[in-house]
């Protein structure tokens, strides 16, 4: 479908993005070891020990070319109808909805989003008309070109469909106008396009989309453009948003951005303590944690664990430690590229290495079913200091998925880290037992 030289030059970008396989590391910050696990060697000392930030933007790209299929999800989906007085208020169903209308959609990573508004776009235009009829915007350059990749591929056997990228580096002469039927794009670019350069008639834009929502609140200027944007468009103009998430602010952003909404939500699946066995291990330095790990290893078998560490300055060394005592250890760091790290992810699911080091961040929304043991090394807390419950339950939510019975190891080195724990026991009403990781057979009773 890219026709022109810069589409083509898009598409080639993309693919390259795409092949995993032949990824290089930043040789200065990354390399592989001897058994192909990644280990960070010269990274800057300051910034390795920084805690990570989070980065919405990276982990939706992440979770996009992570997934290999779609998340099921036996949940009900939730569908709120604009007003109460109409027919369509008590339906039950996508069918009875008879859309186009507008809509706001909040469900997890992994469900299907994309490719139902990338539908609605592809329904709605009309090739004959050489001029823009579908706007779709992305917080980023990256995800636009995820985007764009799956409208080429659902618009495969559209042959006339046509697709623009309004993104950085994308450079037009001043005056002329656009002929493809759908542009996706970031909002500043769109905003250029739309206003002052004039490449886009607003007017004639008949599906208007805003994805991600979520990040994109989170990206400053952007909220304010996506809203200058909306307002050029025709009041007939069918406007779409979609999150993962749907926090309050999420909430106020989507009703500045479309009137009169039907609503849908599917809830995320409940994460439960139940089928977990929870421990803790008394430790008073980061070597003693490593020994306690060390033994934990020596006495049970365990398929595949994720460790979590605080910082990326210990996640790197407790890697690197591993991998001295000869395990195949996977680590993921937050300097690493999103592809890189996506790589790392495939290399672990595959089960080439069978430990995965890792800070919070990094390793949200990766499911592995051969995961048995989740390692806190770091309990998680906040930025104040505070016990971060949601975090705790995720991490080790990760252990006792598909059925079957998990294992949650908690390392405390300090009365401010026992402290800690004691919170996270009272706030899940879960006893957290004691563990003698010099009691060999202690150890092997838990694992039986």
């Amino acid at each position: 479908m890219a026709t022109d030289s810069w589409a083509l030059a898009v598409d080639e970008q993309e693919a390259a993005a795409e092949s995993l396989s032949n990824l290089h590391l930043k040789e200065e910050k990354i390399k592989p070891d001897a058994n192909g696990a990644v280990v960070k060697t010269n990274a800057n000392s300051e910034k390795a020990d920084e805690e990570e930030k989070e980065d919405r933007a990276a982990q939706s790209l992440l979770n996009k070319l992570i997934r290999s299929n779609l998340v099921d999800n036996t949940n009900q989906v939730e569908v709120l109808q604009r007003d109460p007085s109409s027919p369509l208020y008590s339906v039950k169903s996508f069918e009875e909805l008879r859309l186009p209308q507008n809509l706001i959609a909040q469900s997890q990573s992994g469900t299907g989003k994309t490719a139902a508004f990338v539908l609605a776009m592809l329904s709605q235009v009309e090739p004959a008309n050489r001029y823009p009829q579908c706007l779709c915007l992305s917080p980023t350059y990256e995800l636009a070109l995820q985007t764009g990749k799956v409208i080429e591929q659902m618009g495969k056997f559209y042959p006339e469909l046509k697709l623009a990228y309004a993104v950085r580096g994308n450079k037009l002469e001043r005056g002329q106008k656009i002929s493809e039927h759908i542009v996706i794009g970031t909002p500043g670019t769109v905003l250029d396009w739309c206003s002052k350069l004039k490449f886009i008639d607003p007017k004639k834009i008949k599906v208007f989309v805003l994805d991600e929502a979520d990040v994109m609140i989170a990206t400053q200027g952007h909220q304010d453009q996506s809203i200058r944007i909306q307002r050029m468009l025709p009041r007939n103009c069918q406007m779409l948003l979609f999150s993962a998430t749907f926090e309050d602010s999420v909430w106020k952003f989507a009703q500045k951005v479309v009137p009169d909404p039907n609503i849908i939500k599917l809830k995320r699946e409940e994460e439960t303590l139940d089928t977990i066995k929870q421990y803790y291990v008394l430790c008073n330095n980061r070597d003693e944690k490593f020994q306690a790990l060390c033994n934990l290893y020596g006495a049970i078998t365990i398929a595949q664990a994720m460790i979590f560490c605080h910082t990326r300055k210990t996640a790197s060394w407790l890697a690197a430690e591993l991998s001295k005592e000869g395990h195949q250890v996977a680590l993921l760091s937050g300097e690493m590229m999103v592809e890189q790290r996506a790589a790392v992810i495939e290399r672990f699911r595959e089960g080439k290495e069978k430990v995965l080091v890792t800070t919070n961040v990094c390793a949200r929304g990766i499911d592995v079913e051969q995961v048995s043991v989740v390692i806190n090394f770091d309990l998680p807390v906040d930025k104040d200091g505070n016990p971060d419950n949601e975090t705790y339950l995720h991490r080790i939510g990760r252990t006792g998925r598909f059925g079957k019975r998990g294992l949650a190891v908690n390392m405390v080195d300090s009365k401010h880290s026992m402290n800690i724990l004691n919170r996270i026991q009272e706030h899940f009403n879960k006893k957290i037992e004691r563990l003698d990781t010099d009691d060999l057979d202690e150890i092997e009773k838990i694992a039986n």
